[in-house]
């Protein structure tokens, strides 16, 4: 994406939560534009930690109308990493695998995130969970609340027993 001198600018934080590893999982975003502030989240019946982390970048990312620049703050270096050092992409060119013989985890959900980051221009930004950070707190009890709602979702690309 090439940004144009009216692309905005945003500002996505990010987290996921699993109240077990497996179990029922949620993710928190908050997304500040323009002195607009936008909150989602969601839970999931049975999924992991790692999913919600990347679900939520993904959350977040969709919620855009049209492309922007954007910088994404998780507190996942799963997810910082996978990007920022071209882990996803490398999995990708090799049918989803890490090595000859190892698959990767999650593609399903790596395949969505960077297709998104294709329509926008993301830097990714590890921050550190729990230190004070406001917009991740506020993530973190968003995620938590959402995977402690009654009905929560499937997570259909969840692969374990």
């Amino acid at each position: 994406m090439s940004p144009s001198p009216t692309t905005k600018t945003v500002e996505i934080y990010t987290d996921g939560a699993c109240l077990g590893n497996p179990g029922p999982g949620g993710y928190g975003v908050v997304l500040l534009c323009d002195g607009h502030r936008k909150e989602l989240s969601a839970g999931y019946r049975l999924t992991t930690n790692n999913r919600m982390e990347i679900m939520g970048a993904i959350a977040g990312l969709q919620a855009l109308k049209f492309p922007c620049m954007v910088t994404l703050y998780s507190d996942s270096q799963y997810v910082v990493n996978a990007i920022t050092k071209g882990w996803a992409k490398k999995w990708q060119a090799n049918g989803w695998k890490r090595n000859k013989t190892e698959k990767a985890v999650n593609p399903d959900l790596w395949e969505q995130l960077l297709e998104l980051c294709k329509k926008h221009d993301v830097t990714f930004q590890w921050v550190r969970g729990h230190a004070g950070n406001i917009e991740n707190e506020r993530c973190d009890v968003l995620a938590v609340q959402a995977a402690k709602q009654p009905d929560l979702l499937v997570d259909e690309g969840y692969k374990g027993g």
